[in-house]
């Protein structure tokens, strides 16, 4: 079912501030998909989903492959029958401000604050399409 990913319904949006390990498929260069467990964080003010990761990640750089304009992206979460999708394009954010930012929006949804990292990086998905049954 169709949602609307910048007003979504109050359990749409319950749903992805609750625990749960999401996954991220991104094209790899040859077109065939990739998916990787990740934690997603949703903003629906913002339109974004953030994904915190490491630079050298084979996500990072299916992305980076797909050129400045990022590469089209899903991010899922699923719980017995629950689930919900985000869509849009992804990019890589590497200033520091935007990575400490996710880092917090990541530590409000699951609970603890990740190790330091100087190599992590944002996992930026602008949304254009949310679907789900919450």
């Amino acid at each position: 079912m169709a949602v609307d990913v910048t007003n979504p319904d109050p359990e749409y949006l319950a749903f992805w501030r609750e625990h749960h390990l999401c996954t991220l498929t991104t094209p790899r260069p040859d077109g065939t998909p990739h998916v990787a467990p990740v934690g997603v964080t949703y903003d629906p003010e913002a339109g974004l989903a953030r994904i915190i990761t490491s630079k050298g990640r084979r996500k990072v750089a299916n992305i980076l492959a797909a050129g400045p304009d990022g590469a089209r992206v899903a991010v899922c979460q699923v719980d017995r029958r629950r689930w919900a999708t985000l869509e849009g394009r992804a990019t890589v954010r590497t200033e520091p401000e935007v990575v400490a930012d996710a880092v917090r929006r990541y530590a409000e949804r699951y609970g603890r604050t990740p190790s330091p990292n100087p190599d992590r990086v944002v996992i930026e998905i602008a949304l254009d399409r949310a679907l789900g049954r919450a």
